[in-house]
């Protein structure tokens, strides 16, 4: 079974690109926090490379931004290529079947606009307990109806 989770805050503003055959797609990069500290006792963290297809795609470039919060669900890929020098590179990126975006929009802008967060790394501020989501509560209980997606909906 091929199946990856993670919770991290984008690195930097994704952008969407098209393929020849004009599907859209878009790559971006996620730190992901270690669950120890180093030597010095600093939390360490893991980049990790997304690749988002579809309507997924326009989706996290037009509502997420660097440092947004995200949870991804997908798989592993790897490839290789022969780099312009002609050696042998391997890849490796996750394959996002699911993005969840973690904050309000207006959370994460907020977060943007704090001066130490220029300064920052991007997975400081998991511990900065400034952006706690309250999961205490179901934020859809007064919402009416239920509501049915499956993926034919969104694309």
């Amino acid at each position: 079974m091929n199946r990856v989770e993670l919770v991290g805050r984008i690195t930097n503003k994704p952008e969407l690109r098209y393929t020849s055959s004009q599907l859209p797609f878009t790559r971006f990069t996620v730190a992901v926090n270690r669950t120890f500290s180093n030597a010095q006792g600093q939390r360490e963290a893991d980049f990790i490379s997304i690749i988002a297809w579809r309507k997924q795609a326009e989706n996290v470039c037009k509502y997420l931004d660097k440092g947004s919060l995200v949870s991804i669900e997908g798989r592993i890929q790897t490839g290789s290529y022969d780099d312009k020098d002609g050696n042998k590179r391997y890849t490796t990126e996750v394959l996002a079947d699911s993005v969840q975006f973690l904050e309000s929009k207006s959370q994460s802008q907020g977060r943007s606009q704090n001066s130490n967060f220029n300064n920052a790394s991007p997975y400081d501020y998991q511990d900065a307990g400034t952006n706690n989501v309250d999961v205490s509560s179901n934020p859809f209980d007064d919402f009416g109806d239920n509501i049915t997606l499956d993926d034919t909906t969104l694309d």
